[in-house]
């Protein structure tokens, strides 16, 4: 993979850089219209899905094994993102033409927000000072083959109607997303 970023080399680097995409898809949900909305939008949802999984894989584990008081930081964390994924699965749910599609974005805006910030304040700083160069390489590796390979449709084996609808597409990329992970860190799923 000629050319990685040399911040992409770094995982804290990488996942700052994911939070500036992700600010920067929520503008682009916002300031688009129909199809357009639309297509955003799954970007938006498929970004905060193999972001928010990839964290939870990689970082979270680290933080509690490294990182003091980490069990208290994977724990915060870990609620802002539950409310977070129910915003957004409720958003998914809906049509981007709907009337109560923009506040409702605009509140997981600022809740995703405000995660991100929590984040880089109470874990990503201590990521840096606990993880030595090559910890830090190798995270951002299995995060970097993560957001390469999580998918943007349904997952496979899940081809029937009832059963999509049943896991639903954040779910399927969240399933997809740690199964990419786990397979970049050499487990098995």
């Amino acid at each position: 993979m000629a050319g990685i970023a040399a911040s992409d080399a770094d995982v804290v680097a990488l996942l700052m850089r994911q939070h500036g995409d992700i600010r920067n898809l929520f503008d682009e949900v916002e300031q688009a219209t129909g199809d357009e909305r639309r297509a955003a939008f799954r970007r938006l949802v498929r970004l905060l899905a193999v972001h928010e999984t990839a964290e939870e894989e990689v970082i979270r584990p680290f933080t509690r094994r490294s990182v003091p008081d980490g069990e208290k930081i994977v724990a915060d964390r870990l609620a802002e993102e539950r409310e977070a994924e129910e915003a957004l699965a409720r958003l998914d749910d809906m049509d981007p033409d709907d009337p109560e599609f923009m506040p409702r974005l605009q509140a997981l805006r600022l809740d995703v927000m405000a995660h991100a910030r929590a984040e880089e304040r109470y874990e990503f700083n201590h990521i840096r000072r606990h993880a030595d160069k090559a910890q830090l390489a190798a995270m951002a590796s299995v995060l970097r083959a993560a957001e390469a390979t999580a998918p943007t449709h349904p997952h496979p084996g899940t081809e029937s109607a009832a059963k999509n609808l049943t896991i639903g597409p954040v779910a399927a990329i969240v399933d997809r997303t740690r199964d990419a992970v786990r397979k970049a860190m050499g487990k098995d799923g």
